[in-house]
């Protein structure tokens, strides 16, 4: 069976997502005891992909991924969880479910970065009887970094030099995020 990812990124971006609703929500103003917090659901991510079921037809596999720690091989970002997904053939029918410890590279979805934004207010020239009027102008040059982009990539690095960076290597990422779910879990 082969699952493709349909978003990797998507376990980074549901704890970004969770770890801001966790610090976003208001609590009692009074000092009267607050009631009891709901359980935290667990944090999963959607998986798909397609298979070639036994009549040679294209079923479907379909399900979750929840992250259970992160770690780094290399400068890669790795997420180790528990995948549970379900087949159903080309005919429609489900013919099994499968729950495996699963190891998934996390890609990092794509940034961008603010090269130049340039306002140019009206401008009214008179060069000799020529007349030439210029109403307001906006440039806005952003560059999008990631695979393949090359100049992109480059100006991103180049407008970021100066930029103090909170993250310094791989490893203070793999602890933000293990801390993170951490939190989540209570």
């Amino acid at each position: 069976m082969r699952v493709k990812n349909t978003g990797r990124a998507a376990v980074v971006a549901v704890l970004v997502t969770a770890l801001v609703a966790l610090f976003t929500g208001a609590g009692p103003a009074s000092a009267a005891p607050a009631p009891a917090a709901p359980a935290v659901p667990a944090l999963t991510a959607p998986i798909a992909g397609t298979f070639t079921d036994a009549a040679g037809g294209t079923g479907t596999a379909a399900g979750t991924f929840t992250p259970t720690d992160f770690v780094a091989d290399g400068s890669t970002l790795l997420a180790n969880g528990v995948a549970d997904v379900t087949l159903t053939d080309s005919a429609g029918q489900q013919v099994g479910s499968e729950s495996r410890a699963v190891t998934v590279p996390v890609g990092v979805a794509a940034a961008s970065c603010e090269i130049l934004d340039l306002v140019l207010g009206p401008l009214d020239l008179d060069l000799l009887g020529l007349v030439v009027h210029l109403d307001r102008v906006h440039l806005n040059i952003t560059a999008e970094s990631g695979p393949g982009n090359l100049l992109g990539n480059l100006l991103c690095a180049i407008a970021g030099l100066l930029d103090p960076g909170p993250l310094t290597n791989l490893q203070a990422l793999v602890n933000l995020l293990n801390q993170i779910l951490a939190l989540l879990r209570g």
